[in-house]
């Protein structure tokens, strides 16, 4: 089938809902912003004459309230910059606490010394863990487009590097204090960071590497520190998953088409606003499969959400095996696409300076084979700005709420630029790094996948290539 640009909705369109979204605020998990998000989400689909089936959740959620750090001297009392609260890390009253600071070393283990104290721990960035463990390229355009060989950045840092709060709480230490280490003081500002763990129990604090030398020094003088970390806890707070669904002339096939609906900004997550678009297209076509549009939560909150998987949407693909499995009667899916993080430009450390360094963040899909590598390439034609690369699934790691449709062999194309800010909160919800006119393009690019995916007998859609393993290839395979 050929894609006509003129059924598409306008680009101003796209723009609104984007703004849109924004004007609810902040959506994490189970918040009121995301419920505002899911409920707008809804009534547009309603306007389809499309009806929408949810699952209902509830979750312990915690809020962050207020957080500061003062530092106490004999020169008095000075206010540290905070860059942002560790989410679930733990919480002090309105007073908060008061001790000795003490810098840890160990690799984030040797905690002892700070027991009844304030422990300051340096997260330094990867600076020298091969990206080889975590990517494995197939192809990219430009060609010579490449994987950087040490992946750096706040997200892939909180991931790996990530100090243990555990460890921390075991020893009696009051609260943590983490310390960027590598990256600019503007980059590390209001980060999300790590959502991808429990409740810690312990309060901890993320600053800058210029505000946390301040701290190292101070604490060979064994000053103290009072540190605030207020945070609301909701018991059983609500927050839902939901779908819809174009039907096909065959109504056995079905294609997938998943994003998630919390985020903290205009890029995170921005596919919703996206997917709108595509059932708008898809609405005046003739399909010959079913497409599932699946709109999921939780994955701000993936501790209490993912199911045998780190992704929020394989809860509900165990609640639905009925939509895609293809066993007893159910829906086969042949295929699935997700959609994250459109119209995201690159901004870098140059020489110290966080700034942009080209209009395209560097698109990473994952391709869950050969097939499917070679639709999303045929997707692209036409564009004027493309700097995409493909990825195989590397080492059991395949980021973004694709990897769960991969896992339960449905073949997929899951597309994850991960710029810098990709979690950061801030006051214009990051849209001074914002490019309408490629998440415009992207999306043009999202609706040929599903045209082309539907067009393509489910023979040579084929299944998931298994993971590869050891060291990946930063570089364009010829092979992929």
């Amino acid at each position: 089938m050929i894609f006509e640009k003129e059924k598409l909705v306008s680009k101003e369109e796209i723009l609104a809902g984007v703004e849109k979204m924004n004007s609810f605020g902040v959506r994490t998990t189970g918040s009121g912003a995301q419920r505002d998000f899911v409920s707008y989400l809804k009534d547009e689909i309603g306007k389809m004459g499309l009806s929408t089936y949810s699952d209902l959740y509830s979750f312990d959620r915690w809020k962050e309230v207020a957080s500061s750090i003062t530092l106490h001297s004999d020169n008095g009392d000075e206010a540290i910059e905070v860059s942002s609260a560790w989410p679930y890390s733990g919480e002090t009253g309105p007073l908060g606490v008061t001790a000795e600071i003490v810098e840890i070393f160990g690799k984030h283990l040797n905690y002892l010394p700070a027991s009844g104290k304030i422990a300051l721990v340096k997260v330094h960035d990867l600076g020298e863990i091969p990206s080889g463990l975590a990517f494995n390229q197939r192809k990219a355009l430009p060609e010579d487009l490449h994987i950087p060989e040490y992946y750096k950045g706040p997200v892939a840092t909180s991931f790996v590097n990530v100090p243990f709060l555990a460890a921390a709480k075991l020893a009696g230490v009051k609260a943590v204090i983490c310390i960027w280490q590598g990256m600019s003081k503007e980059m590390v500002k209001g980060q999300y960071l790590p959502f991808i763990l429990n409740y810690q129990g312990v309060p901890c604090l993320w600053v800058c590497e210029e505000e946390g030398e301040k701290l190292l020094q101070a604490a060979k003088q064994k000053s103290k520190v009072t540190l605030v970390l207020e945070a609301k806890h909701e018991k059983r707070s609500n927050s839902e998953s939901f779908y819809t669904v174009l039907k096909g002339k065959n109504p056995d096939e079905a294609i997938i088409v998943n994003t998630h609906t919390d985020g903290v900004n205009c890029v995170e997550e921005n596919g919703a606003i996206a997917m709108l678009a595509m059932m708008k297209y898809l609405k005046q076509c003739e399909l010959e499969r079913s497409v599932i549009f699946v709109f999921v939560t939780g994955h701000f909150r993936l501790p209490a959400f993912k199911q045998n998987d780190i992704q929020a949407s394989s809860k509900w693909l165990k609640n639905h095996r009925d939509m895609w499995d293809g066993k007893n009667g159910h829906i086969k899916a042949v295929a699935g696409v997700a959609v994250e993080h459109l119209g995201a430009t690159e901004w870098k450390d140059v020489d110290g300076v966080y700034q942009k360094t080209n209009d395209i963040s560097a698109e990473l899909a994952y391709t869950g084979n050969k097939t499917m590598d070679d639709i999303y390439y045929r997707s692209l034609e036409g564009r004027t700005l493309v700097r995409t690369i493909t990825l195989k699934g590397h080492n059991f790691l395949h980021f973004g709420e694709g990897q769960p449709l991969r896992n339960v062999g449905i073949p997929q194309i899951g597309f994850v630029p991960a710029p810098d800010y990709l979690t950061t909160v801030s006051e214009d919800h990051e849209m001074s790094k914002f490019n309408i006119d490629l998440m415009y393009e992207q999306l043009q690019s999202f609706v040929k996948m599903v045209l082309l995916i539907d067009e393509t007998p489910s023979n040579q859609l084929g299944s998931p290539d298994p993971y590869s393993l050891i060291l990946g290839s930063v570089k364009a395979n010829e092979n992929s």
